[in-house]
């Protein structure tokens, strides 16, 4: 595992401490830069993130600008929820922000089938339920798991059909760069992978040894 650092994004739309204990637990080195002249220093980044996109307006040209050059360099930035939805063109959510445009497409409210739809309630695989079937909702809330679509170092040695942590209303679309998928009413993409630049919907830091794993292949990318 590389010693350089890890920058952590604050925009002021993310639980960073959750995060940063994460990354401590896999003796990951971070920090979070006052300015986008510190991302200078970054062996690579993180940009976590909860809540609606309009946050992400917070992350002006200059950022914009500084995350962009370090990517171009080659180093490696992972999005984290609305970290991952960033890393497209845009959202619908808040259609005046745009997004980082690293990745093609638009992200979008998830969509699941009308009340007294024969699809309003799905089998859930996970066992963290109180019974075989729960009615579908939005927000997106709970463990479910990622169907792995491609082989991507972001998820190398991870389970098929691992079960993770996911709460969110907005996805991103199913594209090429697509590496895994999870299905909530529709299927969406959950994992993103192009190059050095991933991206997961779901949470990695709550979700347990898979989240952790998932973590480590980042941060041995650096």
């Amino acid at each position: 595992m590389t010693a350089a650092s890890i920058a952590l994004i604050d925009y002021g739309a993310g639980n960073l401490t959750s995060v940063k204990k994460a990354l401590a637990a896999i003796g990951a080195r971070v920090f979070v830069p006052a300015s986008p002249g510190a991302l200078d220093g970054a062996g690579a980044i993180i940009v976590p993130g909860v809540g609606h996109f309009d946050a992400t307006r917070a992350l002006d040209r200059a950022w914009i600008d500084a995350i962009l050059e370090r990517v171009g360099e080659g180093r490696p930035l992972l999005g984290i929820c609305l970290g991952m939805q960033w890393l497209f063109e845009g959202s619908d959510e808040a259609p005046d922000v745009p997004g980082l445009g690293v990745l093609s497409g638009q992200c979008r409210r998830l969509r699941v089938p009308p009340e007294g739809h024969e699809g309003t309630k799905t089998r859930r695989r996970s066992g963290h339920e109180n019974g075989p079937e729960a009615r579908l909702k939005i927000p997106h809330v709970g463990w479910n798991s990622i169907d792995r679509t491609r082989d991507a170092s972001i998820l190398e040695g991870v389970a098929p059909g691992a079960q993770v942590y996911f709460t969110h209303s907005y996805i991103a679309p199913l594209t090429g760069d697509t590496v895994a998928s999870t299905e909530h009413g529709e299927v969406f993409a959950s994992v993103v992978e192009r190059g050095q630049i991933a991206g997961v919907q779901f949470h990695p830091e709550k979700s347990a040894e898979t989240g952790l794993k998932i973590l480590r292949n980042f941060v041995s990318s650096v």
